[in-house]
């Protein structure tokens, strides 16, 4: 039962932390000097939110969270994917 606790103590110190992370991922995104930080700060954001679905899964044991990460880690990838393109071409298509 020790073995759990420590386990418990762990997911949620590093869920805290990720989302401390997250704050500041946000304010890189909020107060980047140009496009690239900013584009690279929104791609920390959905990777650190991906980080925290597994995290709540681990800790409430629901494997619905592991699936709702996985659909929004390929969203975020073509997100990213279309912005950096925008922003290199100055167009969508």
């Amino acid at each position: 039962m020790v073995m759990l606790d420590i386990l418990f103590i762990a997911l949620y110190i590093s869920l805290f932390l990720h989302v401390i992370m997250i704050g500041v991922a946000v304010w890189r995104v909020w107060r980047g000097e140009n496009v690239i930080d900013r584009l690279i700060g929104a791609d920390l954001v959905s990777t650190l939110f991906l980080a925290v679905l597994v995290l709540i899964s681990l800790i409430f044991r629901e494997s619905i969270y592991i699936d709702v990460a996985l659909g929004l880690a390929a969203l975020g990838f073509i997100s990213v994917v279309a912005l950096a393109k925008y922003v290199a071409d100055e167009q969508m298509f």
